[in-house]
């Protein structure tokens, strides 16, 4: 258990001080498995920083399947779920990208069976819309031949290789020599997921912490004063505001931060992140009927971005793209947004240079695309031919923001 929680965050362990050479002894699972009383409010056997879907879901499957343990989730923001989890396209992805047998893939195709399961069992809406990938150019094809077997390995349900005429069955204005169908493919209000978690989460007996914006982690050297517990929470950690959370072991799950939270907790900060603003196009309501389900391009593995796609949203708007531009502030959802500290680690610490040199023409590509509305509409009609100008509306807020790890694009 505790293993896979070291890939869904990115620390199990102790602070800073407390094991040399980093903290895999923490994470052995009798370790994790001790604690047992309920601890005090300021004190926990276990504390999750970051208050977003991985955090939650981290939180939650700790509890349940360890109910005699303590455990707290830290969150800097006043509500959870209010940064990628909340600024992300909503798709529940089948796993067809991913390379076969690892730990990606294997997630990915568990993940969205579970996420459904959990939906229907909560309630919480969702459409099994399905999604195309489609081959528009002749050379795309043997790529697109190429993903379709990498989805059968992967175990992907439902997938089937389509012709023109069953494109046209599926999505009646898209045009396409061939196409994956990928039926299982859906979409979901991810945030409202992620506070269902959080409820799950504090009916089992878990505190949340809000406005907790975690400053230090640090182990400590002596007892504090009159406690009863002694060194039983040596971990302290400070948030900005001067105010201290005891515990005995740490599990970060920072998004955009992860990096910067793993170093406060002793342990390597890299992979750094360099965060890409994605800039989405709405479709105009009475233009709707165009698209019905998720319209993908074939990815091509010379680029680090998909490209620009068709997204139906929960409550009924069609989302096209995104342009992946990069982001001058981590958490920088407008044009606008800027941070120097942001911009000075993008530059120094992280692999931007080397993505950029590697993708010099494409990334120009990406800009002149998110600063001429027409650009991205060529590539929409490439898809869709009657779509035109007059059917866009630019969104009022860049609702995508995608972290890069040594130069590849998460997404």
């Amino acid at each position: 258990m505790v293993p896979a929680l070291r890939y869904l965050g990115r620390v199990c362990g102790r602070a800073r001080g407390g094991f040399p050479g980093g903290f895999s002894a923490a994470c052995e699972p009798w370790l994790l498995c001790q604690g047992g009383r309920r601890a005090s409010t300021s004190s926990f056997d276990v504390v999750i920083v970051g208050g977003g879907i991985v955090g939650l879901a981290s939180a939650r499957a700790l509890i349940l399947r360890h109910p005699a343990l303590s455990i707290g989730v830290l969150e800097k923001e006043k509500d959870l779920a209010v940064h990628q989890t909340g600024h992300n396209s909503g798709v529940i992805h089948s796993g067809i990208y991913y390379k076969p047998e690892s730990l990606k893939a294997k997630l990915c195709v568990q993940g969205s069976a579970l996420i459904y399961e959990y939906c229907t069992q909560k309630g919480i809406s969702y459409k099994q819309c399905g999604k195309l990938i489609v081959a528009v150019e002749q050379e795309e094809i043997p790529r697109l031949q190429a993903l379709y077997e990498r989805g059968l390995q992967n175990g992907v349900q439902g997938l089937r290789l389509i012709q023109q005429e069953d494109i046209k069955k599926k999505e009646p204005y898209c045009r396409g020599l061939m196409a994956i169908d990928c039926p299982y493919t859906g979409i979901v209000n991810y945030r409202q997921v992620a506070l269902s978690f959080a409820q799950d989460f504090q009916e089992a007996g878990g505190s949340v912490l809000t406005n907790f914006e975690v400053e230090d982690i640090e182990m400590a050297k002596e007892s504090p004063s009159r406690s009863e517990d002694g060194m039983k929470y040596p971990i302290i950690i400070r948030n900005t505001k001067g105010e201290e959370v005891r515990c005995q072991y740490v599990v970060t799950c920072a998004g955009l931060y992860s990096d910067r939270i793993s170093e406060l907790s002793g342990c390597n900060p890299n992979p750094r992140i360099v965060p890409f603003r994605g800039d989405y196009l709405i479709l105009k309501p009475e233009k709707r009927y165009l698209v019905k389900g998720n319209i993908y391009p074939v990815p091509d593995s010379r680029f680090p971005f998909l490209g620009v796609h068709f997204t139906p949203r929960m409550d009924g708007s069609i989302w096209l793209g995104p342009n992946a531009v990069l982001a001058f502030k981590r958490e920088g959802y407008r044009p606008f947004d800027f941070s120097a500290r942001d911009i000075m680690d993008t530059i120094i610490k992280s692999g931007l240079i080397k993505l950029v040199f590697q993708n010099f023409s494409y990334g120009v590509n990406e800009m002149y695309k998110a600063c001429f509305l027409s650009a991205t509409v060529k590539h929409l009609q490439k898809f869709i031919p009657e779509i035109t100008v007059s059917d866009i509306l630019r969104s009022k807020e860049n609702v995508l923001n995608k972290p890069s790890w040594r130069g590849k694009v998460l997404f």
